[in-house]
């Protein structure tokens, strides 16, 4: 399994080939289209994240350890966002996730390119993200 900061470097990598942000928010879609439908039995309101414009649902499983995510969006970028997201958090340890610095959302200048309210979303569906981890984490000290 790739470290997380292994998978942000294949992430900066994989949007570098591009120049035009037209390709990248396109690559975005693929990303987000790609991805398996999350459960219809996720879709539900303690699943939905707060702050984002579009509506997104945010499961986490949570196992041997390790929490594994998974999400969708009703909008088409968004989903590529969450998609990215899962790819880096997924299959780490509550730990892992809360001492990873995201750089990538940065590097591949996402942060530029999002308007506000996209922006807000972002850092909502990472801020979840944690918030499970840490839930997680209190759980092991138990």
């Amino acid at each position: 399994m790739a470290t997380i900061n292994e998978t942000q470097d294949e992430i900066i990598e994989e949007f570098a080939g591009f120049d035009d942000w037209m390709d990248k928010y396109q690559l975005l879609i693929d990303l987000g289209n790609d991805q398996a439908p999350l459960d219809e039995k996720y879709k539900i309101e303690s699943n939905l994240i707060d702050g984002c414009q579009s509506r997104v649902w945010l499961q986490a499983d949570y196992h041997d350890g390790i929490i594994d995510f998974t999400a969708e969006s009703d909008a088409l970028i968004v989903k590529g966002i969450v998609t990215l997201l899962i790819r880096v958090f997924s299959g780490h340890t509550p730990q892992e996730i809360l001492d990873a610095e995201l750089y990538f959302i940065d590097q591949i200048g996402l942060k530029d390119h999002l308007s506000p309210t996209r922006s807000n979303g972002l850092l909502a569906m990472v801020k979840q993200m944690r918030m499970y981890a840490l839930a997680f984490k209190a759980k092991e000290g138990l």
